[in-house]
């Protein structure tokens, strides 16, 4: 049975990952007849945001201990987990994925992105291994393989302000509709818009399903 590796960024949309994201994911993964290997960071999030009225709320949260609770509990220290481990990895959206797997959301293209996270996608890609990234998660994507002096092309949907940002790395942005995706064949990278774009669950859910299908495709 494949593993595909998820990478979770905290639980909700503003603060940490999209969880319509992420639990269409695990869903097209078990779908497909793989194992999830869910994993996160082990460190404390950006920023706390109360969902209900989108304001900041002053406490603090750790990221791996918000992601188990869309994992059910059955989630790694992404600093565990290494691309022998995995057959795929999936990042899904959501604020966290700018927040706290990079600083994307406060420095655009100059942002910083996670060591772990970096190192095991770097890995991922040299070992000819699929990476799907959802959302903004393409944003994370490209400053990784740019900085490993890589070109990837991807998507994040019509945005013409991150668009610009991730060219601004030196990755190739290609306009996509809500319930497609791209792929970069050289390097097996496959990304979605989802909810850059979507206004449903159900928009959101189409692009993600057919980029998981395409993600069986090339293991």
């Amino acid at each position: 049975m494949a593993k595909i590796g998820v990478v979770l960024a905290g639980c909700g949309v503003f603060d940490g990952s999209e969880i319509h994201e992420a639990v269409v994911t695990l869903l097209a993964i078990d779908r497909g007849g793989a194992e999830a290997v869910c994993m996160a960071p082990n460190i404390e999030q950006a920023d706390v945001v109360d969902h209900l009225d989108g304001k900041e709320v002053h406490e603090d949260r750790e990221v791996l201990v918000e992601s188990a609770r869309i994992a059910r509990g059955n989630i790694k220290n992404l600093n565990s987990v290494s691309a022998v481990d995995i057959d795929a990895l999936v990042l899904p959206g959501g604020f966290g994925a700018a927040k706290n797997l990079s600083t994307f959301a406060s420095a655009g293209a100059e942002c910083g992105v996670n060591s772990d996270l970096a190192e095991l996608v770097v890995d991922m890609v040299k070992a000819g291994k699929p990476v799907v990234a959802i959302c903004i998660a393409p944003a994370v994507i490209a400053k990784i393989l740019c900085n490993d002096n890589k070109k990837p092309r991807l998507t994040i949907g019509n945005d013409k302000a991150t668009a610009e940002a991730l060219e601004q790395m030196g990755a190739i942005h290609v306009e996509c509709g809500v319930d497609d995706y791209v792929v970069d064949e050289q390097l097996k990278v496959i990304t979605t818009p989802a909810y850059m774009l979507a206004n449903s669950i159900s928009e959101a859910a189409a692009g993600i399903e057919k980029a998981i299908a395409a993600m069986f495709t090339l293991l």
